[in-house]
């Protein structure tokens, strides 16, 4: 069976002379406001692209283990996630071990489309 494509939009948008980012996706219907273009760049990153890759080809079990994986900080690996959650790429899965509780990250889409309007 094949997989079914995975495609995150987002539509870029000039107003008054700054731009405004919007999240649109094949998956979820709803419709998210970032504040400029800062946000898109965080996302466009070598970092962030380092991440993606380990979560799609290591399929680590924890945010812990990819900061392991990546030779990084926890902080700064959880940080960078939750940025990518924010834009709908990753999502955290939650499982409970003992009595402990992990966040497993998974990759929710496979593409990212950009569209800038002016």
């Amino acid at each position: 069976m094949a997989l079914k494509s995975k495609t995150r939009e987002i539509t870029i948008r000039e107003s008054e002379g700054a731009f405004s980012i919007f999240k649109k996706s094949s998956v979820s219907k709803d419709e998210y406001d970032f504040s400029g273009l800062l946000a898109l760049r965080q996302v466009l990153n070598n970092e962030k692209a380092r991440i993606l890759h380990a979560i799609k080809t290591q399929k680590p079990s924890s945010v812990y283990q990819l900061a392991k994986l990546l030779g990084r900080k926890f902080k700064s690996v959880n940080d960078d996630i939750k940025l990518l959650e924010r834009f709908g790429l990753v999502e955290l899965i939650e499982e409970k071990t003992k009595n402990r509780k992990r966040h497993k990250p998974v990759l929710v889409s496979d593409s990212l489309t950009i569209h800038f309007k002016i």
